[in-house]
């Protein structure tokens, strides 16, 4: 724990070190959603940084000082930031979406864990219909060129996923080789656009014949509950040598049974 406090306490005096740096100041702080691997270093930061707000849809966010609404737009300074209420993931989960005024370069969108390249936060908390309505009718109606911050880099077993999933999609193989090839070179995979997921990632076609037949389902939203539990399936497999990460992922999706109570 005393490792993880002062891991903890450097990278929040880097990041007001960068702010710094760039000549701006640290007002607020947008979290997706509470886990701790998105929101441990905001206590930090507000006790670095009195007076700093930290914003959210989730009550559990560590350190909110301000729950923020579904559609509800922010600024700062010239960029201008819309609040997306994207449940699926956890209850609570908000990604935001970013704009410059009179700015060229496209539109930016800070996904967490509800998007990710290739692939998408399988669902613990809510409904299948509802991360369908997430992915497909809020997160998938923004601008093609959108590019997409996610909050994990899990690129490669995302399209090594998407290739089992759709094995004659020449999009996930291109995308396949792109990402082992920045691997290799420990480059990042981040961030895409929202164009290109359209063309690879599984989560948001659905509707697609070749999911449809991966899935045994028609119906998108049963069809992304299937897509969840087999990349749950998949990710175990991935990780024998973690049996605490694949215990968890088990019970979380139904692949082993909780004691009966007698």
């Amino acid at each position: 724990m005393g490792w993880v406090a002062h891991s903890t306490t450097t990278l929040s005096f880097q990041l007001l070190e960068i702010a710094g740096r760039e000549g701006v100041s640290l007002t607020t702080v947008l979290t997706t959603h509470h886990h701790w691997d998105h929101t441990r270093g905001n206590a930090e930061l507000v006790h670095l940084r009195p007076g700093l707000a930290v914003m959210g849809a989730d009550e559990r966010i560590s350190a909110i000082t301000r729950r923020l609404a579904h559609g509800e737009e922010l600024r700062f300074g010239a960029i201008h930031v819309r609040c997306l209420l994207t449940p699926g993931h956890t209850t609570g989960h908000m990604s935001y979406f970013l704009w410059e005024d009179e700015c060229l370069d496209p539109p930016a969108l800070f996904s967490g864990d509800a998007l990710t390249v290739a692939g998408c936060g399988w669902h613990l908390e809510d409904t299948a219909q509802q991360m369908y309505q997430s992915l497909a009718k809020i997160l998938g109606t923004l601008p093609p060129q959108t590019k997409v911050f996610c909050g994990h880099e899990h690129t490669l077993s995302n399209l090594e996923f998407a290739q089992k999933v759709d094995p004659c999609n020449n999009h996930v193989q291109a995308k396949l080789s792109w990402a082992q090839k920045r691997d290799d070179d420990d480059v990042p995979t981040v961030p895409s656009t929202l164009g290109e997921e359209f063309l690879y990632n599984p989560f948001l076609r659905v509707t697609e014949d070749a999911v449809r037949e991966f899935t045994g389902q028609v119906a998108p939203a049963q069809a992304l509950e299937v897509l969840c539990r087999e990349r749950a399936r998949f990710q175990l497999a991935l990780e024998p040598s973690q049996p605490q990460v694949g215990a968890l992922l088990a019970l979380q999706w139904g692949l082993l049974s909780t004691p009966q109570k007698k």
